[in-house]
Formats: C-alpha cells, structure tokens, sequence
C-alpha cells in the first residue's frame, strides 16, 4: 500500500502538460502528424493571419510569446481561399507555394506546448490547417525555422470580412511590418 501512496503522490508531482504529453503523440500520430520535443521546448511560428494581430493571438487564444517579430517566408504566396463564417462572406487567409512570392507576417516565440494548444484552437489535428515548418527569416534576415499553417484551399479567391482583414492591417502595423507589405493588405478588398 505504501508503494502505491509514493507513486501517487510522485505521480502527482509531474506536471499534467508532461502526462498528457504522450497522449497528444497519440492522438497526432492518428492524424498522420508527430509531435516532437518536450513541452517545455521553444520553437518558432510564423502568423500571417489574425494571429499577427495581439487580440487574437494573445488575448482570444491565451498565447504568451516570449518575443515577437517581423519576419517573412520566400516561396509562398498568400491566398484567401478558404471557406469562411459565414459561409460564402468570408475567407480566411491560406499560403501556397509560390517561388516567386514572399509572405509577411509575426514571428511568436513559443513553447511546444502552447503550440498544441494553439494548434487545437486553429483545428490541428482536423481536416482543415495543417502545421507545416518553413524555413523563415525575420526583418533582419536572421534565418530560423517556423512553423505556420497551410490548408488544401478551393481554387479561386474570396474576400475576407472586413473585421478580418482589419485584423491583418492593424497587426501588421502593430508589428512594424514592411511599408511594401501594410500597402499590399491595405489593397486587398473586403467582403460585404
């Protein structure tokens, strides 16, 4: 009996995150996806949606970066080619393979643990976004890796909402992004 009081109270002891930690391998390896690392491990992700701005990304999703900056991923293009809310008004944005384009966007500092939680707020593991690592550079081209999201989108573009798209522009503002790229989202027409 006393054997089973010390492991539970030394089972008690380890943090939930650290339990739970082999069950999210779990449960993304059914998904056809691997989660690497040990929670407590910082990794890179590179927001170039909603999640650059800090409403979102902090305060609606509970993310707490250790730093955030500038910083862009060459080959890809940005794309609003997926289905939104409501359905038909809206598109949120996407990335696709484009060697010849680049996309800004924030770069979050976080621990692999907030990105499992981060990636259940976006749907990961699901049918939509997948995490994808890139191989980034921040505004000083400083070259690190980061992950970000991709999804199979539909072939042609939508508009994103307006409340969306403001999101975007005030985040990549708020983040100093390039005056090339805050001209670029300022361009892009919104859905009525």
């Amino acid at each position: 009996m006393w054997r089973g009081v010390q492991r539970s109270v030394r089972r008690a002891w380890v943090p939930v995150a650290l339990r739970a930690w082999p069950l999210a391998r779990l449960w993304y390896g059914v998904w056809g996806l691997s989660l690497d690392g040990h929670p407590d491990d910082l990794v890179w992700y590179f927001a170039y949606g909603a999640n650059m701005h800090d409403s979102a990304f902090r305060e609606r999703r509970g993310m707490r970066p250790v730093e955030s900056r500038a910083g862009r991923v060459a080959g890809y293009r940005l794309r609003f080619n997926l289905e939104g809310r409501p359905k038909g008004r809206a598109a949120p944005a996407n990335i696709v393979l484009d060697q010849d384009a680049e996309v800004w966007g924030v770069l979050h500092r976080i621990n692999r643990r907030e990105l499992v939680r981060l990636n259940a707020s976006e749907g990961i593991p699901g049918r939509r976004y997948k995490p994808v690592w890139l191989a980034a550079a921040d505004v000083d081209g400083n070259g690190l890796d980061a992950v970000a999201y991709m999804a199979d989108g539909k072939e042609n573009d939508g508009n994103p909402s307006h409340r969306y798209l403001t999101l975007l522009r005030d985040g990549a503002r708020a983040h100093r992004l390039p005056d090339h790229w805050i001209s670029f989202l300022d361009s892009i027409d919104h859905a009525e």
